[in-house]
């Protein structure tokens, strides 16, 4: 029953931080705790008729070993930096890694969507339940900066530009998993 109760709980926050589709969100909005997870960011317009030139996400702390998909058409730049702790990697210390990723190119037309998409090791630790991506997209006119988050019993919805959300599945499953 415990599990249960457990859950349902992590539905609700679930369905709670599922930001509108009009916004840059996550293609899965779950995954297991201590897994590696690709995250894959779905762009769905430009900037007010203005095409995409350029999409930035900042990495949370406990999210390492970060390695950006390459897309045609686009550069890939990453920014490292120190983490606040060290982390182990298959049994070696990690002290700093990607704390941002880029794409510039495109440029990718207000009318059309796509992914931008990196590999990382989720952290295990049981109080993470959410991550938030701040995602910056910039177009050839303005940009929109995705770096909202809603405070516990804010409805997400209500926010103008929401950043993306994962929520961390805690329990049975393979936290070491490729």
């Amino acid at each position: 029953m415990k599990h249960l109760s457990i859950a349902l709980c992590a539905a609700a926050i679930f369905a709670a931080a599922a930001p509108a589709s009009a916004h840059v969100t996550l293609g899965e909005e779950s995954a297991q705790a201590g897994s590696y997870y690709k995250a894959s960011f779905r762009v769905p317009h430009g900037c007010d008729g203005s095409a995409t030139t350029a999409v930035s996400m900042r990495i949370p702390e406990g999210v390492i070993s970060v390695k950006a998909q390459p897309k045609p058409g686009w550069t890939v730049a990453t920014e490292k930096a120190a983490y606040t702790q060290t982390y182990e990697v298959h049994g070696k210390p990690v002290s700093e890694g990607v704390v941002k990723v880029t794409w510039q190119g495109g440029p990718l037309p207000d009318d059309q969507f796509d992914e931008f998409a990196f590999l990382a090791k989720l952290p295990s630790d049981p109080e993470a339940m959410m991550l938030f991506f701040p995602v910056e997209q910039t177009c050839e006119k303005g940009s929109i900066a995705w770096d909202e988050f809603a405070a516990p019993g804010v409805d997400p919805h209500s926010l103008k530009r929401p950043a993306p959300a994962l929520m961390l599945i805690h329990g049975e499953g393979h936290e070491h998993h490729h």
